[in-house]
């Protein structure tokens, strides 16, 4: 028998539940989330079971560097190409991008070819004058496989090696595989978007200075927007990452070049790479790269160094003389790009006719940002003049887009 008390109670425990349901239903949703948050994300790499069977039997090339690692049971890591040769694939040359395989070598640096000291396998640059994989660099090679790690800028020329990979390999019938890695910038899409009549290494694509993109998404963007070579298309394979959204945050295990070395340049760098293209140092040459500024033309700023030649950086510029700047290293997160620093820098310049050199117009990918400069615009009036490209762009990408939120 149920009292009248039980009765009672259950009623009013039903009652609750139905006028609560709205906010169970949102409990639930936020606690799905933060458990799928909490799962470790699994790079392209280290989900062989997608891919293995790709490799099989094949003679494989393999575009990679000190970024393409995996985590493995010791909770350490393991180069990819030393994973897949664990894993019985037949790897037959190793091709390297800028700074080199292992990831020393200056920006800009010439990087020969080689043999890999643990492998033997041969190496081959895909830097300096030879940047796009020759007919000869590709004999005996069945398929290649891609493992680089993005930071999300137009100019990180990771992604013009995929363009040129992805074209040489669409022209000898060889199919490529996209490991994919996070983009710890994901959540940026700004800057001005590209004239293709300054493209250049540094900037091939129609695309904005930030584009919001895994590698993966871009190299199916490059090959859907038809932007190789003639308009051809390669036989192109992504391997997504597991338990990953777009509004993730993402610290690289792997410094991806030697100037960008921790989270807060990464976030930064962007911003601070137009300097670049002017006679401001980024802190090259310093610890604390891309997260500073300085030049000898600024000396009513109070931050002080001197670059001076370090691993990352043989010849920096201004190497030896007393800068003057800002020090970043302690600033907020970013969620855009940041024009202050450098209409600050240009505005307290003692060497306006000298301020911008012909590289910053190839970094920027406009002759647009360099004239606003000079003739004083303020940032919103300048950032006003973006928004048709980003929003042109937004459209674009749309369709390769592989982690929704």
């Amino acid at each position: 028998m149920i009292s009248n008390s039980m009765f009672k109670n259950t009623f009013l425990f039903l009652v609750c539940l139905l006028a609560f349901g709205v906010n169970l239903k949102t409990y639930a949703k936020t606690a799905t989330l933060k458990q799928k948050n909490e799962q470790t994300i699994k790079v392209g790499a280290e989900r062989i079971s997608e891919y293995a069977s790709l490799l099989k039997n094949k003679n494989v090339g393999v575009l990679t560097n000190q970024t393409g690692v995996v985590n493995n049971a010791q909770g350490t890591y393991t180069s990819t190409v030393d994973f897949l040769l664990e894993n019985k694939v037949n790897v037959k040359k190793i091709y390297a991008p800028e700074h080199g395989f292992r990831g020393t070598a200056d920006a800009g640096e010439l990087v020969k070819d080689g043999k890999d000291t643990k492998t033997g396998l041969p190496i081959i640059s895909l830097y300096g004058n030879n940047k796009k994989p020759s007919v000869d660099q590709l004999k005996g090679i069945d398929v290649m496989v891609f493992d680089l790690q993005d930071v999300g800028a137009r100019f990180y020329t990771y992604i013009s090696s995929l363009h040129y990979l992805m074209e040489a390999c669409a022209e000898q019938n060889i199919p490529v595989i996209v490991l994919d890695r996070p983009n710890p910038n994901i959540s940026i899409i700004d800057g001005p978007t590209l004239e293709m009549k300054n493209k250049s290494f540094v900037g091939m694509h129609p695309i904005p200075a930030m584009h919001g993109m895994t590698i993966g998404e871009y190299a199916k963007m490059i090959n859907g927007e038809k932007w190789l070579a003639n308009g051809v298309q390669c036989d192109l394979t992504v391997i997504p990452c597991e338990n990953y959204t777009r509004e993730m945050s993402y610290s690289l295990p792997v410094s991806p070049s030697p100037n960008l070395p921790n989270d807060q340049s990464i976030n930064l760098y962007a911003s601070l790479c137009f300097f670049e293209g002017t006679n401001v140092s980024s802190g090259r040459g310093t610890d604390l790269q891309f997260q500073i500024y300085g030049s000898p033309f600024l000396t009513n700023m109070p931050y002080q160094f001197t670059p001076q030649s370090n691993a990352g950086a043989k010849d920096p510029m201004n190497k030896g003389k007393l800068c003057y700047g800002e020090n970043l290293s302690k600033e907020k997160k970013l969620t855009k790009i940041e024009l202050k620093w450098l209409l600050k820098a240009y505005k307290n310049s003692t060497n306006k006719d000298k301020f911008f050199i012909n590289f910053f117009v190839k970094l920027a990918g406009t002759d647009s940002l360099k004239a606003q400069i000079i003739a004083g615009k303020s940032e919103d009036e300048i950032r006003k003049t973006w928004q048709g490209g980003l929003d042109k762009f937004k459209q674009t990408r749309k369709p390769y887009l592989l982690y929704t939120n």
